[in-house]
């Protein structure tokens, strides 16, 4: 059910407010242009704000993001949805869209909201929580995470009861269960998509065991737990809460693999597993590390030297195939590969896995242009109009994009993508005035 439809106009739309969307959407604004982000989640920031440190510098992630995501937050020339989603985009006329925007209500009134969680602490039901990638839990009323923005509590309707525990510690009465969709109609100029990345599902690979085996983790969960605002105070394997002395990684889950309809490479996981071996060496200083490899693809700046530090700290690269993984009956796991160098199937046990996994496109802005055809490359991302001259260009006229909606990339590489979808968004912009 729809509650009142709106119309608002600005001269750039920006879907997804990732750090690349931010990005775009910032340079735009600070050009003189009125710009409305439009984010899925709860929070700007996308996967970088979640992160642990950044490669091959190892500077704080979440140090990096807050400030640019606060700078995002306060800029006068931009609005943000939070928890929405554009329904569909098409052609006014040659120099407009209209956009449809579906913005789901949060049954907390923002504006109202201080974060003072207090209506998460009386609240009874608990459910997964998704921002610590099902590790931990959280209430039905939450606040996604602690350095979200915005820093405004919502209602998990599906999971609610009504019982009424949060309105009652409410001290700005700020929880409204009255709340409906709110539907916009949006006219804009412009368009950047910078809708990022999916993450490949390992269960589409049974005979690593992930989801069976309870000490078999994502590497996005390994990187919760390294986060400065982990759902823990230390490492922990999930089976059992020890911490753990044995750590694989199994590098290509998903990526590099035409049985699962991803054959190319993710390009960030090597260097993401080598970040992550690193601050493990760290934080578990008698913890052995191995990394199972295919091939290691440390191609970037310092990308290589990085390598060489982990290799000089200890960590293990063993250049083997994962072929299955079986579980003993405490919990640990045999890992058996293909040793590529020696020709020879082997066995090791490890007491935690993490799996490596990759990119995938985020196909959701194929639907979004009814009456003007968003091409696709062959992978599923947003088809570049001409790859060297123009990265940002689409097929569509004024509309432009950003980030990993190309195709897989690290942070550097998506923030300049970002600068330059919006100067090409500005050149066009300013050719229509």
């Amino acid at each position: 059910m729809h509650g009142k439809i709106m119309n608002a106009s600005f001269d750039a739309l920006v879907i997804g407010g990732g750090i690349a969307g931010g990005e775009a959407a910032l340079n735009l604004a600070n050009n003189g242009f009125k710009v409305l982000i439009v984010e899925k989640d709860l929070s700007i920031g996308g996967k970088m704000i979640l992160l642990s440190k950044v490669f091959p510098t190892l500077d704080c992630s979440a140090c990096i993001t807050t400030p640019k995501v606060s700078e995002i937050s306060r800029h006068p020339g931009i609005t943000i949805f939070t928890g929405s989603e554009v329904k569909s985009i098409s052609r006014k006329s040659e120099t407009s869209f209209e956009a449809v925007v579906i913005k789901t209500p949060r049954y907390v009134i923002g504006e109202d909201c201080t974060g003072c969680q207090l209506c998460e602490q009386a609240c009874p039901v608990l459910v997964h929580d998704q921002f610590q990638y099902n590790l931990v839990g959280r209430k039905a009323a939450y606040i996604p995470f602690s350095i979200a923005s915005p820093r405004v509590a919502a209602i998990d309707i599906e999971n609610c009861t009504l019982c009424g525990a949060c309105e009652k510690v409410c001290p700005t009465k700020c929880i409204d269960f009255t709340q409906e969709e709110e539907e916009y109609c949006i006219d804009v100029k412009t368009v950047i998509i910078a809708t990022g990345f999916n993450l490949f599902d390992p269960l589409k690979i049974p005979r690593y065991g992930y989801g069976t085996y309870k000490n078999i983790i994502t590497s996005m969960q390994m990187e919760r737990q390294l986060a400065p605002t982990r759902p823990f105070n230390t490492i922990l394997r999930p089976g059992d809460g020890k911490v753990p002395d044995r750590i694989a990684y199994v590098l290509c889950t998903g990526s590099r693999d035409m049985t699962v309809g991803n054959p190319i490479c993710s390009q960030i996981c090597c260097m993401y597993s080598i970040k992550q071996a690193q601050l493990l060496m760290g934080a578990l200083p008698m913890a052995d590390v191995t990394i199972y490899y295919i091939n290691i693809r440390s191609f970037g700046k310092g990308f290589e030297e990085f390598y060489d530090q982990a290799k000089g700290m200890g960590v293990n690269f063993v250049k083997g195939k994962i072929g299955k993984i079986t579980e003993n009956e405490n919990g640990n796991l045999n890992l058996r590969y293909e040793d590529i160098n020696e020709n020879v199937v082997r066995e090791s046990e490890h007491d935690l896995v993490v799996l490596s996994v990759g990119v995938l496109p985020n196909t959701d802005s194929k639907a979004l242009f009814h009456d003007g055809d968003l091409k696709l490359d062959p992978f599923s991302f947003v088809d570049q109009a001409d790859p060297l001259a123009s990265p940002s260009k689409t097929s569509i006229d004024g509309v432009f994009v950003a980030g990993t909606a190309t195709g897989p990339m690290d942070i550097p590489d998506s923030i300049l993508s970002a600068g330059a979808s919006s100067a090409e968004a500005i050149s066009y912009l300013n050719r229509r005035l």
